[in-house]
Order: structure tokens, then C-alpha cells, then sequence
């Protein structure tokens, strides 16, 4: 590949398709006969007269594709799917009933009656160390320091100073002892538990591991019942919440970084990227427009270093 050419690539890389004509400097240019447009394939032509020192590139229409998994939406020419909870104001109301004699004031209050107004938080906790040598989910308890690092979690959410309004959470064993412990250092937080959170296979990684390869079967059912769960406790506060609200969810890494990833409009396939510790905390906020922050992922910075593990 010529210099000219990489250059080429790595600016339209940085400019992003907005600059028809760039400019880098590269040293000093020989000189070309004349004032007239060197040929471009496809007929297009870069000015020759170039002032010394610079070297013209050519139009961004050479630049390459964008990669195939970003869809922008043709109508903002935004990356972010507002709707993406299907809870958008103006995507709950039918306009085919809008009045036609009241007519945009009718349809604004409409709008204002579906509209957020709290922000949610919430806290997703991947269960502690447990027992992996149990054949059956209620032989996979937690060991003694799986134990420890449920009271170290549960301390650092006490230590936050937050009223928590629910602890839901997988129906597996180590899941479930883990909240127990928790919840002990939340006293009054209602606790409720889920099957739709339980681990699985949510959906098969991009890139592939040798180390792991469930059947195609199992994406078919877990991947299923992941998104179920995603769909149903990850959205934008409800139009009656009057209050932010702060909730826990105690379950399991695959499918913790399974919501990241989807909350935030990753590629879903890239969730086997993303490590999380025992007794970790990962911190997601949905604000009342519908958009999504990280604010932690896998937080275990308040455990001593001979404390931590990732099985």
C-alpha cells in the first residue's frame, strides 16, 4: 500500500465521512508541472497545485463501509435507538385517536402524561465464590470465602447511604446465599427471586473461545430467557414514579454482561469480552429520556486483593 493511500485510509478514519478534501503534512512534495487536476479512478481529480509541504487526499467517498453491525437510524442519523425499551412517549400513544379540533395540544399533554420522570438505578451484583464441584445447583453453595465476599458487597452497598427499594434475584443457589447474606445488611429491602435471571448462554460470543462452546440448543433456550429478563427489568422509569428509584440485582456474570452490553447498545455478541469478580458491582443508570450510563463495572475495589476471585 502506497503512503499516499494509507494516509488516505487513516483520515478518513479520524474524520468520520465529514471532510470531502483533507490535508497532512508529510514533508516536502516534488514539485508537478502546471496547475491542472491529477486523474482519480472514477473520474473524480485532486488538485496537483498542492502548497509545499502538503499532500491533498482524496474525497471520503473512497473511505471504506462502516462496519455492518451499526444500524443508524435514517431519520436523526444517530447511533442511539431512543426507543430502545419500547417506552419513547410518543410510541405509546395512538395518533390515529389524536383530536382533531384540539390538535397539538391534545397530543402534547398526551405526550407529557407518558413522558419519565424519575431516573433508575440499578445495581447489578454477580454472586459470590461458590462450590464448582457440585453436580446439582443446590450443591453449588458458596464456599467460606465466597461467604466473606457477600458480607464485603453487602457492606459497600450499607456504606453507600441509599434507601434500596428491592433486591431481585436469581433463583440458583449461589445467588440466592449470596443475597441472604446481603440483605442482612439491608434490613427491610424486600427480596424477591426470579427464575428468568438464572445463568445460561445468552448468546454465542464474537470472537469465539475454544475454552467454552455450548450447544446451539442451549443459545436457543438461555438466550431466549435473557433477553426476557433484559425486556422486563431493564427500562426507563414507569410515567407514575414520582421518585428515583435504587434496585438490586443479585445474579450471574454471563448474564450481567449480557445487559451491559444491550443497555448500552453494544454489540450484544461482544459480551464474553467484559470479566467481572465474585461479589462485584456494576452500576447502570437509566435516566428519564432513556438514556443509559455505566457508571461501574464489576466494582470490587472495596475487597482486600487476597479476597478476590473470578470462578
Amino acid at each position: 500500500m502506497s503512503v499516499r493511500r494509507a494516509l488516505a485510509l487513516a483520515a478518513c478514519g479520524l474524520a468520520g465521512g465529514s471532510v470531502l478534501l483533507s490535508a497532512v503534512v508529510v514533508g516536502k512534495q516534488p514539485a508537478r508541472g502546471g496547475g491542472e487536476s491529477e486523474p482519480r479512478p472514477g473520474g473524480s481529480a485532486v488538485p496537483s497545485a498542492a502548497p509545499p509541504g502538503l499532500l491533498l487526499l482524496p474525497p471520503t467517498a473512497s473511505c471504506p463501509p462502516t462496519a455492518g453491525w451499526i444500524e443508524r437510524p435514517a431519520s436523526t442519523g444517530s447511533y442511539w435507538d431512543s426507543n430502545w425499551d419500547r417506552r419513547e412517549p410518543l410510541a405509546l400513544i395512538n395518533l390515529k385517536k389524536k383530536n382533531e379540533e384540539t390538535g397539538e395540544e391534545e397530543l402534547a399533554s398526551r405526550l407529557d402524561h407518558c413522558k419519565a420522570k424519575a431516573t433508575r438505578h440499578i445495581f447489578l451484583i454477580r454472586h459470590s465464590q461458590y462450590n464448582l464441584d457440585g453436580r446439582a445447583d443446590k450443591d453449588r453453595t458458596l464456599t467460606p470465602l465466597g461467604r466473606e465476599q457477600a458480607e464485603l458487597t453487602g457492606h459497600r452497598l450499607a456504606s453507600l447511604g441509599i434507601k434500596f427499594d428491592q433486591i431481585i434475584h436469581s433463583s440458583m443457589t449461589r445467588a440466592t446465599e449470596t443475597t441472604e447474606i446481603i440483605s442482612k445488611h439491608l434490613p427491610g429491602v424486600k427480596k424477591i427471586s426470579t427464575d428468568l435471571l438464572r445463568e445460561g448462554a445468552p448468546i454465542e460470543p464474537d470472537p469465539p473461545v475454544s475454552h467454552w462452546k455450548p450447544e446451539a440448543v442451549q443459545y436457543y433456550e438461555d438466550g431466549a430467557r435473557i433477553e426476557a429478563a433484559f425486556r422486563n427489568f431493564i427500562h426507563r422509569a414507569d410515567a407514575k414514579q414520582e421518585e428515583d428509584s435504587y434496585e438490586i440485582f443479585v445474579c450471574h456474570a454471563n448474564v450481567i454482561r449480557y445487559i451491559v452490553c444491550r443497555a448500552l447498545q453494544f454489540p450484544p455478541e461482544g459480551w464474553l469480552r467484559l470479566s467481572l469478580n465474585n461479589g462485584s458491582i456494576t452500576h447502570l443508570v437509566i435516566r428519564p429520556n432513556g438514556r443509559v450510563a455505566l457508571r461501574t463495572l464489576g466494582d470490587t475495589g472495596f475487597m482486600p486483593p487476597d479476597k478476590i476471585t473470578r470462578t
